[in-house]
């Protein structure tokens, strides 16, 4: 196991470095003079725009750029926005955990249910119901998450007034203990669910089809010619083999998530790196647009490559390669 984690780790490494080198490239393809890019609308004083230069190598060569671009990832500096007078990785700490949170409780609420709803409808012996699990998650699959947001602000927060419309619980709070948390879940909950909904979906259709897969499967067979019951062949040999699928798919949009669900960020003005980004672009903020970028790309790569492993603890036959 140790072996097949080190390679998959090596693997990694040249991927994080194009991802490097892509958005390095692409930030010298930026329209217009780098220096102004860099501070936004402000003006630039000559001697400003001096050090701007010398601290960013403006005017060295492209690859002592790009040797200058990658010592600075490996500190851990993003680079400096002029607009918010902060540096951006201190952004992007700042807004991570709050999108960590957004993404970890719809996927703690959306990925289960999804998962049951495809064991049912593939599984179930009436059409009906397959057919009625199937059209719901169709229909919810094409719901647009920022519609969807808006009609659960209007109903819930505005008709009935049981969450906030908007933000995020304060940092600093009188409340303790119960009052505390439930404070905090007042505020995540309509962002939670709206974004649990497109992942329940999404998991559901996925898992449908990769039971219907499983279940022609000949172990399958052998298991019902044993007298094994319909539960314990659904739990022993179905829910196991199924959900690798859905482990891969769940494992890279967890990585999307983590670079902020954009819009439903938008909608409930959640301050994570979705919102930041959205901001950043329209400040013309391309420091932290990279920055941003850049933790997304990240992101997914270290998603992937901890699905990886976990296939490979899943499955003995990934391990050995077969």
């Amino acid at each position: 196991m140790a072996r097949y984690v080190l390679l998959r780790l090596l693997q990694a490494i040249p991927m994080v470095a194009c991802v490097v080198i892509l958005v390095f490239v692409l930030l010298q393809f930026t329209p217009g003079d780098p220096v102004q890019a860099i501070v936004g609308d402000y003006p630039v004083p000559p001697a400003f725009r001096a050090a701007i230069v010398l601290q960013y190598h403006l005017d060295d060569t492209l690859p002592v750029r790009l040797l200058h671009f990658f010592i600075n990832l490996l500190h851990g500096d993003l680079g400096y926005s002029y607009q918010q007078q902060e540096f951006v990785a201190t952004l992007i700490l700042q807004r991570a955990p709050r999108t960590l949170l957004l993404a970890a409780s719809a996927f703690v609420i959306g990925v289960p249910v999804g998962i049951g709803i495809g064991l049912i409808s593939a599984t179930t012996r009436s059409g009906n119901v397959d057919r009625f699990w199937t059209t719901a998650v169709l229909v919810g699959y094409a719901i647009p998450g920022f519609w969807l947001g808006q009609l659960l602000v209007i109903l819930f927060a505005m008709q009935l007034g049981w969450f906030p419309t908007q933000g995020m619980a304060p940092v600093f709070s009188r409340a303790s203990g119960t009052a505390f948390v439930l404070e905090r879940v007042r505020y995540l909950a309509l962002p939670a669910i709206t974004y649990a909904v497109y992942e329940a979906t999404r998991v559901a259709r996925l898992m449908r089809a990769s039971t219907i897969e499983t279940l022609g499967a000949g172990y399958i067979v052998t298991a019902r010619a044993k007298g094994l019951s319909r539960g314990a062949i659904i739990r022993g040999h179905i829910l196991r083999n199924s959900s690798l699928p859905v482990l891969t798919v769940m494992g890279y949009a967890f990585g999307v998530a983590m670079g902020g669900a954009v819009l439903i960020e938008t909608v409930f003005s959640w301050p994570g790196i979705g919102l930041l980004l959205i901001e950043a672009i329209r400040n013309r903020d391309n420091q932290v647009v990279v920055g941003v970028v850049l933790f997304i790309s990240l992101a997914v790569i270290v998603m992937n490559l901890i699905v990886d492993i976990l296939y490979g603890l899943l499955d003995p036959r990934i391990r050995a390669g077969r």
